[in-house]
């Protein structure tokens, strides 16, 4: 059995404006569980870097450990990759990131890496507004060692060994909104019509983009009583909107009325078009996206879409001020500007 993907393609495959189909933008065949929702996240990915005339080249992707850490192996092939140690991705991120500034980069993540042993970077990254795309592949339980419930498995959940969740869990769409994330959305892996434009929208986002997508695990944690099984979801799933990303060049600009429509410009003039907005939620307002969330939580509804966005926020390389040129491209004259530069530096703290 091989998990090279063969390189033949139908020779009229359409093409994107930059002449790549979209193959191109694909990686390794998966080896998860046929039937992973894991494995439809990367589909979306591919298709919105696809949709986006994405330069590979120009994207790094970063992960941790786990089923969901995996997939950068099945997306990308011709972008920078970096897998972690596990809870460790933000680190890297942050590093890579302050290092060259001029990479789009995309971190994956699982319930364990993040909501566990990583939960400190988590609310650090989220802290420092570093610019990243930061997606959790969330199925509630540690797929690589048979299935024990993880932090965000819902209390009162059944797991496949049939033992009852004691514990609340962790709600990282909620944590993130209250941490200040400048960009937060909730999906699902079966539902590419909506994830596909969140994930376009969160790359133009000037900040930290945190998307929590609700991934079933096949395996472990699709049976009956599990609040995270592609059954469950589908029937407790409640959207804010109908979600598209409108392209800069072909922005749309429509008269609307309350509670049908708003349009939430972006940085780069590109925006997140919302049909059929719910009356009494603002997702430019932060607590009543907390509370739209918990209301939603305490239905026993998951809440899917754009849950909160700050238009107006500043990355870590405004918050820092660093040079507009990235560190890994600056010459020996700008790093050694000699003596002189020196010794008044230092005189400054004397």
């Amino acid at each position: 059995m091989t998990y090279i993907r063969p390189k033949f393609r139908h020779p009229e495959m359409p093409k994107n404006k930059l002449g790549y189909t979209l193959n191109y933008y694909e990686g390794a065949l998966s080896t998860l569980c046929a039937g992973c929702g894991h494995d439809s996240i990367s589909a979306a990915i591919v298709q919105a870097a696809y949709e986006m005339n994405i330069e590979p080249h120009k994207l790094a992707k970063l992960s941790g450990i786990g089923c969901s850490s995996k997939t950068p192996a099945y997306f990308l092939s011709n972008s920078h990759g970096f897998n972690s140690v596990h809870g460790r991705m933000p680190s890297v991120a942050t590093g890579a990131n302050l290092a060259n500034r001029d990479l789009i980069y995309f971190g994956v993540s699982g319930d364990g890496d993040t909501a566990s042993i990583g939960m400190g970077q988590f609310v650090h990254v989220i802290r420092r507004n570093l610019k990243m795309v930061y997606i959790v592949m969330n199925n509630g339980c540690y797929g690589l060692t048979k299935g024990q419930d993880s932090a965000t498995a819902d209390e009162g959940s059944k797991n496949k060994s049939g033992n009852v969740n004691l514990f609340q869990s962790i709600d990282l769409s909620s944590l993130a909104i209250e941490l200040g994330a400048s960009f937060v959305a909730q999906s699902f892996s079966g539902d590419k019509t909506q994830l596909i434009p969140l994930i376009k929208a969160a790359i133009n986002h000037p900040g930290f983009s945190f998307i929590n997508v609700i991934s079933p695990c096949v395996t472990f944690n699709n049976n009956v009583g599990s609040t995270k099984s592609y059954d469950f979801v589908r029937e407790h799933v409640e959207a804010t909107a109908t979600v598209d990303f409108v392209p800069e060049m072909k922005e749309i600009t429509v008269d609307y009325g309350k509670g049908t429509q708003k349009q939430v410009k972006m940085h780069d003039g590109s925006s997140i078009q919302l049909h059929k907005l719910a009356e009494g939620w603002d997702p430019m307002n932060r607590l009543s996206a907390i509370n739209a969330v918990q209301n939603a939580r305490a239905k026993n509804e998951i809440l899917t879409g754009l849950l909160y966005i700050d238009p107006e926020t500043r990355d870590l390389h405004h918050l820092l001020q660093t040079s507009d040129t990235a560190l890994n491209a600056l010459g020996k004259e700008q790093l050694c500007p000699g003596s002189a530069v020196l010794k008044e530096l230092n005189d400054e703290f004397r």
